[in-house]
Order: C-alpha cells, then structure tokens, then sequence
C-alpha cells in the first residue's frame, strides 16, 4: 500500500504533468478509447491516456535502478512498459529533484542514469513495501473493460466450430449435441463419467472452438496495490497470426499488455481456498492473482471435484454468487473488498455423481450436466488406429478386433478412451526393449494388457 509520507505532489512535478500531456496528446481520452473494436490496446500518448499514477510509476522505477545500480534511459522505459517519450520528461524530473544523477551516454546517445544518495534512501524506503518493479501496472477498471469485451460469452460457436475444437477424440454426436449449448451458455457446467474417459481432455479443448487469442495486462493497479495478473506458468504467449494484429507495429500497441491464448487452467485436487483470493507473498510483498483472475476469458477446470482437500460445501459456497453474477469480491491485503469480473466457463469436473456431492440449489446455478461415457468398439477401434499413427506404430492386421473381443467383450471390461492410448504405449515399450519391429503384434497387445491390468 503506497505510503502517503512518500507521496510527491509538488507544483513542479505536476506542472511537468501537465505540460508533456498538452504537448503529446490533443485530449485526454476515456480508457476504452485506448482500444479498437476487436480489442487491441492502444499505445498511451500520454501518462494520463495511460492512466499510470505518478507516485507508483516513482516508486518501480527507484526500485528498479536500487537493483541494477545504472541504466539506459530507454532500458528504464522498457522495464516500465511505457513509451520513452513519455519516461524522458520524468526522469528529467527526478534529476532536477536530486535523486538521480546522469553518468554518461551511450554511443546511441542514450543518457544512463543512477540513483544518487537521497534517491536510493527513497527507493530502499519503497522497497521496504514492496519489491514490484515490472510493467506499470493498468487501473482496474481498463482491466476489466478488457474482459468484458474479449468474454467467451460475447462469442457463439457453431457446431462446425465444435466439431473442428474436437476432431483428434472420438466424441459421439450425442455428447458434441449436449457439449455445445453448455459451452455458448458460458454458465458453467459438470462433466462426470468413468475415470479415463477424457473429461479433463474435453475441458481442455473447449476454447478451441472460439478465437484463440485475448490480450491481458502484465500486473493491475487498485489503490497503490499491484495484483501481478500474467502468469508464466499457466499463460501461453499467442502467435501473430491474426491479420488485425499484423496490420499493427509494435510500437503501436501498449507494452503493458500481452497476447496469450485463452487460458485453460486445471486445479485439481491439490486446490485450496487460498488460490481463490488475492495472495500477498510475505517475502516479495507482491500480490499475485487467483486462479479465477488469471482464467477470464477462458476455461477454468475444478478437476477430480469432490477430492479437494477442502470441504465441498465450502468451495460451492465460494462460487455461487460469482456464478449468479458474474462478478467475484476480493479481499486485498489492506482489508479493502473489490469486485472484479468472473467470466470464464467454470467447470466440475467429476468421477462422481453429481447430484451425489452437491444440493439442488447449487445444481440450479449450474444448469448443464454433461456425462462422457466410455467409447462404443467403433469409436475405440478409430482411436486405437488414429493413436497408432500419432506414435508411428503399425497395427498388426485385425489387432484392433482381437483386443477389443479377447480383452473387453470375453471379460466384461468396460472400455476407456484411455484405454488405445496406454495399451500402446506400453507395446511401443515392448518393441523398443527387444529390438523389434514398430509393429503392434497380437503378442505385444497380450503383455501390455496383462501389465496395465494386472491388478484389476
């Protein structure tokens, strides 16, 4: 939380405000029109277009020169996210104020720049609150017109569009006709069937039938507080392949922003109440986003629900008025409440019966319950020949029929999508261990059953 001692708001600093405001843009303009129509955010021409506080833009950047002692002014600039020409006139500030001092210039004529004394005791005093110095974090409320524009729920897909989202399993048209209504409803949904019968596979390919890409900011700003939003760790940086992005330079488009896929985020049964709220690290003093956050405008799947460590209730509970909503309460670690928006496609995920795990009033806010049963032997035998080709495997004639008759239907076994799959990894194994043939023999699909089954 910024310390209101630290705060700087001489006439001087204002006036520089002011002036490089007048000087790079005719008007101040709305945050939404930061964007074009398909959502592409905007470079800011001005630190008020970019609506980046002054004093938290002073406080990342002293922390940044306390770490690397000098640097180039357009590295400051980069490590900001915001243009040079809107950094240059601060930093001339600073200089003016004492608290940095110019040590040379590079052969590009870029200035390089270091904390004198007074200005490292400032910054080690805004270290002392908190280590962020990345991308200048956007306000809340930009964040949030983002979501709502790039929703899934402003999207309608085909069944086409599904169809294309699925061809690599071997889904049934009955379970793609039940699917597709679930996913354009943007409501939520349970998935429940037989364990291995890809219910985390479905969830996970379900944003494949809408528009890949969906621009995020790299941290968000809510009363000097930064939520650091981008996450390495589940976010996947998207291509440029869409014509509208290619149509613009980099240098048109905010830095403080990134394209990713849609995200799909899996918690399983590891997932604690903790995740599902803005999270102070007691070291750092950065606070990270939930798993709700960083999943907007995407899929996020609560995995083998029913065996998370914390009560079911109290997980249901935490979800029913985000789902009614559509908006989630945050507690920040100042104690202060905020409302973000909740517009991912929520999924349970499940072995179990769902009527089984949660009450009628919970089942009504998630109206679409979805079983994946086991494949048919048309659709195994298609999965067993199309896994064969992916794994450069050749199929002994009439294998897929023998295993199917002797190792399901003689002995009663129901049949898993998992099933082509493990049964033929094991045989690849197999052949590679005695120097044989790629080729799946009779022999081979034998001892992998006897192996995967042996304790069934």
């Amino acid at each position: 939380m910024a310390s209101p001692s630290l705060e700087r708001k001489t006439p001087a600093f204002d006036e520089l405000l002011d002036r490089v405001n007048l000087i790079l843009a005719d008007a101040a303009p709305t945050s939404e029109d930061n964007f074009v129509e398909d959502f592409i955010p905007r470079s800011p021409r001005s630190l008020r277009e970019a609506r980046v506080s002054p004093v938290l833009l002073e406080r990342i950047i002293f922390r940044f020169l306390l770490q690397c002692s000098t640097s180039a002014g357009r590295q400051i600039a980069a490590q900001v996210a915001l243009p040079w020409r809107l950094i240059e006139p601060v930093l001339r500030q600073y200089r003016h104020d004492k608290l940095l001092e110019l040590t040379g210039t590079s052969a590009a004529g870029d200035p390089q720049f270091a904390l004198t004394a007074a200005g490292r005791d400032r910054a080690r005093q805004f270290q002392s609150e908190s280590t962020y110095y990345g991308a200048a974090p956007v306000q809340l409320e930009d964040y949030t017109a983002s979501v709502q524009a790039q929703s899934l729920c402003r999207s309608r897909i085909t069944r086409d569009e599904l169809v294309r989202a699925f061809e690599d399993m071997a889904l049934s048209d009955a379970v793609l006709n039940r699917l597709g209504p679930a996913v354009n409803s943007g409501r939520g949904m349970f998935l429940y069937g037989e364990s291995g019968n890809g219910k985390t596979s479905v969830a996970e390919r379900m944003v494949r039938a809408f528009d890949s890409a969906i621009w995020i900011p790299k941290a968000v700003a809510v009363d000097g507080d930064v939520i650091r939003v981008f996450d390495p760790a589940v976010h996947t940086l998207a291509t440029a392949e869409s014509s509208e992005f290619q149509l613009l330079d980099a240098d048109e488009t905010d830095r403080r922003w990134v394209r990713i896929q849609r995200p799909t985020i899996v918690a399983g049964g590891e997932l604690t109440m903790e995740e599902l709220e803005v999270r102070l690290n007691p070291t750092s003093r950065i606070c990270e986003a939930p798993l709700q956050i960083k999943s907007n405008c995407g899929v996020l799947v609560i995995d083998d629900f029913g065996r998370q460590r914390i009560p079911v209730s109290d997980l249901l509970n935490r979800w029913i008025v985000p789902l009614e909503k559509r908006i989630d309460y945050l507690g920040l670690p100042t104690g202060k409440k905020i409302g973000v928006p909740f517009e991912q496609l929520l999924v349970f995920s499940t072995n179990l019966e769902p009527r089984d795990l949660v009450d009628a009033a919970f089942l009504r806010r998630i109206p679409y319950k979805v079983e994946i049963p086991g494949p048919t032997k048309e659709q195994f035998r298609k999965l067993l020949h199309a896994t064969a080709l992916s794994l450069d495997l050749q199929l002994e004639e009439d294998v897929a029929g023998y295993l199917i008759e002797r190792h399901f239907s003689t002995k009663s076994r129901p049949m898993r999508f998992c099933h082509p799959r493990d049964l033929l990894l094991q045989s690849r194994s197999h052949c590679e261990f005695h120097q044989l043939p790629m080729t799946v023999t009779t022999e081979a699909i034998d001892i992998a059953v006897e192996n995967y089954f042996a304790i069934t």
